[in-house]
């Protein structure tokens, strides 16, 4: 008979060999000092089950594999693709550009032509008629691509280009391709276009990065006309029969230089998911160079856990730092971490005016209440909240006193900032600034503004619901 005294201690033995290096893995490598006292506790209660959790979710860097694999070459492949323009002399925020350059090692790019798309009214149909008139390639990437509904026109537009001979490469997150069934990954690969999904969840080797997905909206077209922002391929965001029903968002049409941004940041999604290098000929033969029509300074901003530098979160807090006068903020989600929280009411004790726009109507009930948990925080401080009643408005923004936007995939949440894969764009262009401003404030006046004494006179059971949901904001 085996005896239960040594078994206990090998059990012990064991649970040990695994939670003190784990700790110690927190212990150095978690940023937030927070974070890792309560990943040590976790340990030290559940040895196993929490070095478990903690491999599953307290990992959040990621190694890419197109630099693992090309290591030598995958530089090249970049700079391939980099158009070389020169530094404005003095562009407006000059401080904030220069903040961002430094994160991003990319230059601020002139002429370009951007243009905004609003709801998928306006943003389908444009990205639809641009996949139908591709000559060399199409590259596209989509945290959602469903293939139903509005998602059924597009694997019909991408199978019809690559049945014409145009290079066609579409790229999904896997959580979404793989996992539900309405997934467009399965009906591409059935009509032969080349698709992938990016961090398969079912690989051992990239477990521990599980949680960390590709929230990335990108279309190319032959390297000359691209499209980015906050727009899934999504049914609710298309409803012809019924458009007041449709859920809002904000996509943005662009050309000129700038588009080698989003050429590069394809470039590694695709070499990291499959190990194929598009060089500069997939796109065909485009000249990078300025729009003829074009006003705007800008410049990409990939962010993601495979970076040593939180680019989004730097990139938010300067430009708050820069602001004189105003900042608009257009967020689904706004659940800010406390250096967020401290960033925002710090500008608008300078006197900036901070207005916050976000939707009544959330798609995920528990981020919204961690939302809500966080309000009072900046609303003391003098920044005001608004939310925008009726369907869900998924629409990313940021504006800074009328001369500076931000536009892409980020949200003001944990999640964004230090989890996903975001692609955002900063564009330093005043005519464009002010139809954004005028759109942002359209929708903000007819919202509802959030004030501290309807926060405080909510039931109890209500703001403790609220309050708990905070606690998981982290990882939501």
């Amino acid at each position: 008979m085996s005896d239960p005294n040594g078994l206990t201690w090998a059990a012990t033995l064991v649970s040990l060999a695994v939670a003190i290096p784990t700790a110690g893995h927190a212990v150095i490598y978690k940023r937030d000092p927070r974070s890792a006292t309560l990943w040590v506790l976790l340990i030290a209660l559940l040895p196993l089950g929490g070095s478990l959790l903690y491999g599953l979710f307290g990992i959040n860097r990621y190694q890419r594999r197109a630099r693992r694999l090309f290591p030598g070459t995958d530089p090249a492949v970049r700079q391939d693709l980099s158009p070389t323009m020169p530094e404005p002399v003095s562009p407006p925020l000059a401080g904030l550009a220069h903040l961002v350059g430094r994160a991003t090692g990319q230059s601020l790019t002139s002429g370009n032509r951007i243009e905004p798309l609003i709801d998928g009214e306006q943003a389908y149909p444009a990205m639809l008629a641009a996949i139908e008139s591709a000559r060399h390639s199409v590259a596209l990437a989509s945290y959602i691509f469903d293939g139903q509904g509005i998602g059924a026109q597009f694997v019909d537009a991408l199978s019809r280009a690559h049945a014409r001979g145009v290079q066609v490469r579409v790229l999904i997150d896997d959580v979404y391709a793989r996992w539900t069934p309405r997934s467009a990954y399965r009906a591409l690969q059935r009509a032969g276009v080349p698709a992938a999904t990016f961090n398969p969840t079912l690989i051992p080797a990239r477990l521990h990065a599980a949680h960390l997905r590709n929230h990335r909206k990108l279309l190319v077209i032959d390297g000359e006309t691209g499209f980015t922002g906050g727009m899934n391929i999504f049914g609710p965001y298309w409803r012809p029969d019924a458009p007041g029903q449709a859920c809002h968002d904000l996509h943005f049409r662009l050309r000129g230089p700038v588009i080698a941004h989003l050429m590069r940041c394809f470039t590694d999604d695709w070499c990291d998911t499959t190990g194929e290098r598009l060089s500069k000929g997939y796109w065909g033969e485009p000249p990078v160079t300025a729009d003829e029509q074009g006003t705007s300074w800008a410049r990409g901003i990939e962010a993601g856990p495979d970076e040593a530098l939180d680019r989004m979160r730097w990139t938010f807090m300067g430009a708050l730092s820069a602001a004189k006068h105003s900042v608009r903020i257009w967020t689904p989600y706004f659940v800010p971490d406390q250096p967020m929280i401290a960033a925002l009411s710090t500008a608008a004790l300078r006197g900036v005016r901070i207005d916050v726009l976000t939707p009544a109507n959330g798609d995920h009930p528990t981020v919204q209440w961690a939302a809500r948990a966080h309000y009072w925080q900046v609303l003391e401080h003098g920044v005001r909240i608004f939310e925008r009643p009726g369907p869900f408005d998924h629409s990313k923004l940021m504006l800074v006193d009328g001369a500076w936007c931000c536009l892409g995939s980020a949200n003001w949440d944990a999640r964004s900032l230090r989890l996903n894969f975001e692609f955002n764009v900063e564009v330093y262009d005043t005519a464009l600034s002010t139809r954004l401003s005028s759109l942002f404030d359209a929708a903000r006046d007819a919202a509802d503004e959030i004030s501290a004494m309807a926060l405080r006179a909510r039931p109890l059971a209500i703001r403790l619901r609220d309050g708990v949901a905070r606690l998981f904001t982290p990882i939501l």
